[in-house]
């Protein structure tokens, strides 16, 4: 992939955002079925199997093995799956429509990093559209209040942790882009993901009834596959792309998806404080897909 053109960040960026979105208008199907969402992850984690086998043959098997690159690999595969987990016990202790505003910020934390530690730039233009982008989350993560009453304030420290660990997981994303191939940050977050599942398997509530039929664990896999497949085209977005872009973009853009099809799927009207987080994310991605340019090849391709 040594010669992609400078706007493959952008076809790998939609990519992660139609994929990410299908699999948010299914993702709670097995739950409602019965399959808790801590098992959900167990099988999400087994998805990634296929995606990392498929990493390691783009590697031809030469995975990065040098202690940066397996330290970078590895933290970049705790940070998101420790995340996934404080936020099946956000959303144990604490309201949805409080918790998911909170996580919303994670965005901002990668622009920030990557602004100031990594020195990105972008035009004006595309700086705006980094504003919408993060309004729309913001928006996008709405949720109406429901019956669920928060239980102290562990719902809230939880939430920041998540936020932050994701936020920071993008930038290390980027910043080990530039020393390592993408190939085998697929591979260290598949690994961290399978040895984080026995912690999910210990939080799940086996005093309840568990739909083990085809609409528990077979269909979470086949919507637990487009988040990883999704995955792995977000790691190469951020490996031709800027951060302070793509973070925005990815964020923004699966939740118009998830609703469209929700609305087709399930005629599911969306609040009007989603619809105007939709057009607004609509709006900054138009802007963001203008940045004239990506990042140059990283080192790991460079005279490849």
């Amino acid at each position: 992939m040594s010669n992609t053109g400078k706007k493959s960040w952008l076809i790998f960026a939609l990519t992660t955002a139609l994929f990410w979105g299908v699999w948010g208008a299914f993702i709670e199907i097995p739950e409602k079925n019965g399959f808790p969402a801590t098992l959900g992850y167990t099988v999400w984690a087994l998805t990634l199997i296929p995606v990392g086998g498929f990493a390691l043959i783009l590697l031809k098997g030469k995975l990065d093995r040098d202690r940066r690159s397996v330290f970078l690999g590895m933290s970049t595969g705790l940070l998101g799956c420790a995340g996934q987990l404080m936020l099946f016990e956000a959303l144990r202790t604490g309201p949805a429509y409080l918790v998911f505003p909170f996580i919303s910020i994670a965005p901002v934390i990668t622009i920030l990093l990557s602004y100031f530690i990594l020195k990105e730039k972008a035009s004006k233009r595309a700086w705006v559209g980094i504003f919408i982008a993060i309004v729309a989350i913001f928006l996008l993560s709405y949720q109406p209040p429901g019956d669920s009453a928060a239980t102290g304030y562990l719902w809230i420290i939880l939430s920041l942790l998540v936020a932050g660990m994701w936020g920071l997981q993008a930038f290390i994303l980027k910043s080990a882009n530039n020393s390592m191939r993408a190939e085998s940050l697929v591979v260290y977050t598949m690994i961290t993901a399978l040895a984080i599942a026995p912690i999910a398997i210990w939080m799940t509530d086996f005093s309840r009834e568990i739909n083990w039929s085809f609409k528990g664990p077979y269909l979470a896999a086949m919507v637990q596959i487009l988040n990883s497949i999704g995955f792995m085209t977000l790691v190469f977005a951020f490996r031709y792309g800027k951060a302070i872009i793509v973070s925005p973009m990815v964020n923004a853009l699966p939740p118009v998806i998830t609703v469209i099809l929700s609305l087709i799927i399930y005629q599911v009207i969306p609040h009007p404080v989603i619809v105007t987080g939709m057009i607004l994310a609509i709006t900054a991605a138009f802007l963001l897909a203008l940045e004239p340019e990506g990042e140059s090849l990283p080192k790991t391709e460079k005279n490849t």
